[in-house]
Parts: structure tokens; sequence; C-alpha cells
């Protein structure tokens, strides 16, 4: 091994006063950076195109907390062609020194790890916890990429066959689109890019224009690291702009997704057909979000689950495609879970991600009024038992109260659809088999899991409930790079299974070569 063994990035204790301290100090080290100019990166160069977009703090959006370069056709053509040029030799590089690069760029974000948490919890809104982790996580992509593409630079094992040498490897696909979400705005990202990116591919990187600043932070560490010029390059802008030019390109090999069902299908849809100049078939690695549920049967410990429900339904704002958004209680323990999750859920605190509230912000005014729709539609779809309505006295930001709606039906628009914000539909379920008939009634297939004592029933699970993440006795959220492979099916995603040993094959094709001696 060329590397230490892989170990996950250690999350900080915030109940240490001195890491408490320091993350404060951060934090007014990059509020006096806040509303900064950040270019485009194309070939290594920085690009400024004249028009900027504003990112906003969503706890107070009278704060900038960035302009980033708007990109255009222009650049599109410019970072197309630096990627293509610098995959002629990005690609010959060998495996472990593609390996070393992700390792050195791993370092120097470690050794920036609170202020990427700072950037974040402006950007983001994400609290010290949340941001934390997020930072862990990308750092972790890097780490265990690294490692695992080692393998890959060995031939395939395959038979032997007289009086020939027969050899299959696998080789990159190409230069490849990245479109990252705003949600996990560095660990995504980093992921995202990064595996392609080890074996040998080259990147152009469209983040989401809700959380743009994190990715031009990013790009400083890539130049600190070392990498050439053009394997990765950076195009911020306006969705309409960028999404559909990207993914349309002859040059543009595969496109590697994160988002929604309608953005994720239309990029499927339009990866397929084939492009003036276009030699090949396109590849779409696709994860589209969830409508998660944990089932608590009449056997489960009620505190354990109450923990896991409100820990699974309301870190950060109920904002991952992870997030608890169906809890489907069985009939018998109905009354006194719900009394046990009230109690502990009332105890969240709303506020400013940089004052550490349990609650934050939601990401933007779009999103805000999305989610609105979806409580002013709540009382004619349940119960409204916790929140309802926009939070108020937590300042002029995106708040949104937790909120929990029992009895709903399990066909209800509340119950079926992602709304992704801090709101939970509570279904009643008969039994068991009620139970886990509810939980497959969705068009998703994320994550998901169950709270039982029953050995009988946790083996059922196992294969009944169709989730690509199932967690059984905790809470569903919090997936770990390398040790809880990521991704779902149905209409989930591809099941790509990223931070797991299968992932970066996705970016490589296989040739074989005979020579009869």
């Amino acid at each position: 091994m060329a590397f230490e063994p892989y170990r996950n990035e250690p999350f900080t204790d915030f109940a240490d006063p001195a890491a408490a301290a320091a993350y404060r100090d951060a934090l007014e080290e990059v509020r006096g950076r806040l509303g900064r100019r950040w270019p485009l990166v194309i070939g290594g160069e920085r690009v400024e195109t004249g028009r900027w977009l504003q990112s906003f703090d969503p706890c107070d959006p009278t704060v900038v907390v960035g302009e980033v370069a708007m990109a255009g056709p222009d650049e599109i053509e410019r970072a197309m062609t630096a990627a293509t040029a610098a995959y002629t030799t990005w690609s010959r590089w060998p495996m472990l020194s593609r390996a070393r690069a992700l390792v050195r760029l791993a370092a120097i974000m470690r050794r920036r790890k609170l202020e990427f948490c700072a950037w974040e919890t402006f950007e983001a809104a994400k609290n010290w916890r949340e941001a934390d982790a997020d930072v862990a996580e990308a750092i972790d992509f890097l780490e265990y990429y690294a490692r695992e593409s080692l393998a890959l630079a060995a031939p395939l094992r395959t038979h032997a066959w007289p009086g020939e040498e027969n050899i299959t490897t696998l080789q990159p696909l190409g230069v490849g689109v990245v479109i990252p979400p705003w949600n996990f705005l560095l660990a995504i990202l980093v992921g995202t890019v990064a595996a392609p990116l080890v074996v040998g591919n080259t990147i152009v990187v469209k983040p989401s224009p809700a959380t743009p600043v994190i990715a031009g932070l990013f790009m400083e560490c890539v130049e600190e690291a070392g990498l050439p010029a053009g394997v990765i390059n950076l195009l911020t802008g306006a969705d309409e702009d960028l999404g559909d030019a990207l993914v349309d390109d002859p040059r543009t090999r595969f496109i590697n997704f994160t988002g929604s069902i309608p953005t994720g299908t239309r990029i499927h849809e339009r990866a397929a057909k084939i492009q003036p100049g276009q030699r090949f078939v396109k590849r779409t690695m696709l994860e589209m979000g969830g409508k998660d549920a944990l089932i608590v049967d009449e056997t489960a410990d009620l505190e354990l689950a109450a923990e896991s429900v409100v820990g699974s339904a309301f870190s950060f704002n109920g904002q991952k495609c992870s997030a608890l958004s169906r809890l489907i209680v069985v009939d018998d323990v109905h009354d006194d879970l719900m009394e046990r999750v009230l109690t502990r859920a009332r105890t969240l605190t709303i506020g400013r991600a940089t004052e550490n509230a349990d609650v934050t912000a939601v990401i933007t005014e779009r999103q805000f009024d999305r989610i609105g729709a979806y409580l002013e539609a709540a009382p004619s779809q349940g119960r409204v038992v916790l929140g309802g309505s926009p939070a108020k006295g937590a300042g002029a930001g995106w708040f949104i109260e937790p909120t929990i709606v029992d009895d709903v039906p399990a066909d209800a628009p509340i119950a079926c659809e992602e709304v992704f914000g801090p709101v939970l539909a509570v279904i009643r379920a008969r039994d068991f088999e009620h139970a886990v008939e509810i939980f497959n009634s969705v068009d998703y297939g994320l994550t998901g899991g169950l709270i039982s004592r029953s050995r009988d029933r946790i083996e059922r699970a196992r294969t009944e409930l169709q989730a690509g993440n199932l967690y059984v006795n905790r809470k569903i959220t919090g997936a770990l790079v390398g040790v809880q492979p990521f991704g779902g099916f149905k209409l989930s995603g591809t099941n790509s299974k990223a931070g797991g040993p299968d992932y970066l094959r996705l970016f490589m094709e296989a040739k074989t070569v005979t020579e009869r001696f």
C-alpha cells in the first residue's frame, strides 16, 4: 500500500470550549472576506466575464456571501477545449501519481477545514455540526478514492489460452461534466469530481447557482495542490445558460449529476441523443433524491425510535436526500411514540447558523415558497401537531418551523412527494405487513429504516424494503464514505453507490488486447 490505511476523517467535538472558540474565530475571519468576487477557472486561468451572480446568506439574505462570474457559450467552449487538451496527458499519468495528487489535495483541505466550515455556515446556513460533517466527508472522498484507484491500475483477471497473451485493462472515458447540488455543497462536489478524476478523466464542473462560492474556494486548493491546468475547470452561472449546453456537447463523455428527478431524467434523455460529431454513447450517473421512510413497529425501543426520528427528519432542516420525511408507525405504539417525538422536537432551537441553532434557514426564497405551499395544504392532508408555518422571531432569513403532520394518508401528496424541508408526514400502519406495503408504495428508493426488536422482521426488512441504504435501529442519515456506500434505486437514481468499492469503475471502460506468439 502506497499510503497509510484509509480511515474516516474525525468529527469535531464542539462541546470542547477550545473547538467552539476556534469555530467562532473562523466565522469572524470569513465574515471579513464576504462579498468578494470569484472568477471562473478554465485551463488553470482565472476568467471574468463581466456578469456576476450573487450568493446570499439564507439566514440573512441582505448579506452577499460572494459574487461569481457567470459563464456562457464562449466559456463553455473554452472549458471543453481545455479539458479535452488536458485529458491527453492526465489520462497517461500513472494511477499512483493521480492518487498522490488527491491525497495532497486532501491534506490541504484538512489544514483549511475550519475555513471551509465557516464558508458553508454562511453560504448554506449549515450549523457547526453539519458543516463539519460535510467538510469531513469531502476529505474522506479524496482519501478513499485515492486508495481505491490503485487496484484498478492492474489488469483484470482473465483465463490463459495456449500460445497467446490476453490482457484486459481499464482506461478512463474522457471529458466529463459534473453537476453537484447545493445541500452537500462541498462533499458531493468534491466526491463527484474526485472519483472520475483519479482514474484519468478530466472535468468541467458546474456547481449549483445557490452555493457557487464554495466551489471557488475548492479551486484555490486544487491550484495549491499542483493539479495540472485544465484537469478541473469551473463554470459558474445560471442553470439555463449552462446545463443543457454542457450535457449536449459532443465532447461530453459522461455526466455525474446529483439533484431532482425532473432535472436528472432530463439529463438522461438528452444524453441519450447522439449529437453531430459524437462518437460514443454518453454515460449518466444520477442521484435523484428520496421520500425516505422509517418504520417503527410495536416491539421497538421507543426512546431510540424518537431520537432516530428527530435526528433524521430535522438535521440540516430536512434538506438531505436521505432525510426522513415519512414516519410509518404501527398503530399499537403510535400515541406513545408521538408523545416522545414531540417532546424531543419541541426542544429544537431555531435561528442563525452562525449561532449554531439546531434548525436554520432553508436555502433560498424559492425553496421557502415551495415548502410553504406544502404547509398550506397540510391541514387538508392530516393533523398538524407541530409547526406548520414560517418561524417567527428567527430573523429576516428563510426560516421554517420543524413541522410534523400526523394521520396522513399514505397516498397524500405530502406523503409521496419530496418536500426537501423540515416537514415530517406520520402514517399509521395496521401491522408490520401494512407498514412494508406503505414503505414501498412511493416512486423513490434511496434510504429508509426499521426500529424493531424482532429478529424475523429485521431479516425480512433486509430483503423486502426497497431502499438503496437501509438502516436498522439507528437514524437513516449520515452515511460514511467507505463504510456505507450511498445510492438508491427506483427513481432515486442509477444506484451508483458513491463512496463504495465499485464507484470508480463507472468512469472507466475495459480494453482487451490479444497477441498470438
